[in-house]
């Protein structure tokens, strides 16, 4: 009987065109599909699920995906064996044996996302690739009034991306947090939810920034919300900035 393995990732996705496996196209799941297989050593195709996807350029503290082996490994000797075998902008963080009834994707009850905001004057050249920039003056308290809008169910078709292959738009946000590192010119958004949309939380980032400058009121939220309208929230915040930091299952 094959024993499936709960994998916890970490990775740069600046290099990477997503997540998901694409021909010709260097991804994080073709990188764990080739490592995998090559570790296995045998002839039946092992096949990576991952927790969901994270689009070109972004990145993650903690993906996790799960896979069986026909062959038993034991949970350290894989994650080191992984590691040896992995490039240098992704790493195993924790390997766990799991039952056969665990899945990556469906097993899921909440992620967990971070988006990072430079606010300096021009682009950090050391930054470019791990942070969204907004060099436009913000008022925190101002996105913090928003940010109770956004909390809860509700129907986000306003805030997801063309191309989305969801069957439903309603998600629940649990919690939505911002903080400011002055010392280092930053704006810090921490979000937590059921699960999140294509592009969603980057565009809702655009949507906060764009209140915290006083393009728009914190009170229109709600009428954002409720026309369902996608090119009313008109802009969407860099990949860079964005980290999927935690799956909760």
């Amino acid at each position: 009987m094959n024993q499936r393995y709960k994998i916890t990732i970490e990775y740069d996705g600046t290099n990477f065109f997503g997540f998901q496996r694409q021909p010709h196209l260097r991804t994080v799941e073709g990188v764990l599909h080739s490592v995998v297989n090559k570790l296995s050593k045998t002839s039946e195709d092992i096949i990576v699920y991952g927790s969901g996807r994270t689009d070109a350029g972004v990145h993650a503290h903690g993906q996790v995906v799960h896979f069986d082996l026909p062959n038993f490994i034991p949970a350290e000797n894989l994650r080191l064996a992984l590691n040896s075998m992995f490039p240098l902008d992704m790493a195993v963080k924790k390997v766990e044996l799991v039952s056969n009834d665990f899945h990556a994707r469906f097993s899921t009850k909440g992620k967990k996302y971070r988006y990072i905001v430079s606010t300096s004057s021009f682009v950090d050249p050391f930054k470019r690739n791990y942070t969204g920039h907004y060099k436009y003056p913000v008022d925190i308290k101002k996105i913090r009034n928003a940010i109770p809008y956004l909390i809860g169910k509700h129907d986000f078709t306003s805030l997801v991306a063309s191309g989305s292959q969801a069957k439903s738009n309603v998600r629940t946000i649990y919690s939505i947090t911002v903080k400011n590192k002055d010392k280092e010119n930053e704006l810090i958004f921490d979000f937590y939810g059921s699960g999140f949309l294509y592009k969603q939380i980057r565009i809702m980032v655009a949507l906060l920034l764009e209140i915290g400058n006083g393009k728009r009121d914190a009170d229109s939220v709600p009428q954002l919300l409720a026309v369902k309208d996608r090119r009313l929230a008109r802009r969407t915040a860099p990949a860079s900035g964005l980290y999927l930091e935690e799956v909760i299952y």
